[in-house]
């Protein structure tokens, strides 16, 4: 191709993505339209909001203070422990408190509450948090031990800890259940959503579960907002603990009330089953079998399971 031609074909060339380009501000001035109306969701205007990327990262920074020496390429041993943890809570706190401070900042602007000192508010309970630490180690502890006895495909508990999803999706709970405690808006459901996004199990922050508690498998697991599990529970892949279907209407008169059912100590739940209802208990060390569906309660030691479904044989003919 002659220099003439080539160039002709750049003009051509030039023009046309000018044309298309010309449009560009029309486009920007219909999205800056869209977010004057109602039927359209953003986040325009002076008050600032928590950081989805912040969030996620201080998960990952907790995952290190929690379990010392798993997630970091660096040796830690006795001489620098008090050191490694010491700039690890810093660097965590200092984190922790400014999303605080942000999320609380931000229900004070957009629904007009009276001022609680988001600053002073954020540093006080990225402290409180922070003195739950050593407790919510101790409670994982239990919960890795409770894995390792409750499977035995688990070779030790560095593979628990280092691949398990279960145990993931457990940590994360147990940081984000501690913040909701302590009335912290957003952070924790950005927390376990992301775990959920992550495992595919999806625990609310507001549920309440005790000790040595055990996911195996765990892909698809529900546990819903008021679930109350006591110790020693394990579930298995594919189990709700949900609330009944409702009305649009009655959504929010029912927001307090307790919807998901209460499994009481040493219950086992396996693959596929359902339990649904806030006045729904299994009493403790009952066994609730696959692909159950209950809405009722179940005393204590009953085995519950479903009727053998009738197999069909066929011979298979080429």
């Amino acid at each position: 191709m002659d220099a003439r031609l080539k160039k002709e074909n750049c003009d051509t060339e030039r023009k046309t993505s000018r044309k298309y380009r010309a449009e560009i501000p029309g486009i920007v001035d219909e999205l800056v339209l869209s977010c004057s109306r109602d039927d359209c969701f953003d986040h325009i205007g002076l008050e600032p909001i928590s950081s989805r990327e912040a969030i996620v990262d201080l998960l990952y920074r907790a995952f290190r203070i929690l379990y010392p020496g798993y997630f970091i390429q660096k040796r830690v041993d006795e001489v620098n422990l008090r050191y490694y943890f010491g700039q690890e809570i810093t660097e965590f706190f200092e984190i922790l408190s400014q999303q605080i401070s942000l999320a609380v900042r931000h229900d004070c602007i957009r629904y007009e509450q009276p001022c609680s000192l988001c600053q002073e508010r954020g540093e006080e309970a990225a402290i409180d948090f922070g003195k739950e630490l050593h407790h919510i180690r101790a409670l994982l502890a239990k919960d890795i031990r409770a894995a390792r006895d409750g499977d035995p495909a688990a070779r030790s508990f560095d593979e628990i800890i280092f691949s398990y999803p279960g145990l993931y999706a457990i940590t994360v709970y147990r940081i984000a259940h501690q913040l909701f405690e302590q009335g912290i808006p957003l952070i924790p459901r950005i927390m376990t959503e992301y775990s959920h996004s992550r495992t595919g199990i999806d625990i609310h922050p507001g549920a309440h579960i005790g000790e040595s508690f055990f996911i195996d498998h765990g892909t698809g697991v529900v546990v819903g907002e008021t679930s109350e599990i006591g110790d020693g529970v394990r579930l298995y892949q594919g189990v709700t603990l949900g609330a009944m279907s409702i009305p649009k209407e009655a959504v929010k008169q029912l927001t307090s009330r307790k919807r998901h059912p209460t499994l009481e100590d040493d219950v086992v739940i396996y693959a596929g089953s359902t339990i649904l209802g806030g006045d729904t208990v299994i009493g403790a060390r009952s066994v609730i079998g696959g692909n159950v569906w209950l809405t009722e309660s179940v005393p204590p030691d009953t085995l519950v399971f479903a009727k053998k479904p009738e197999l069909i044989f066929k011979e298979r003919k080429h």
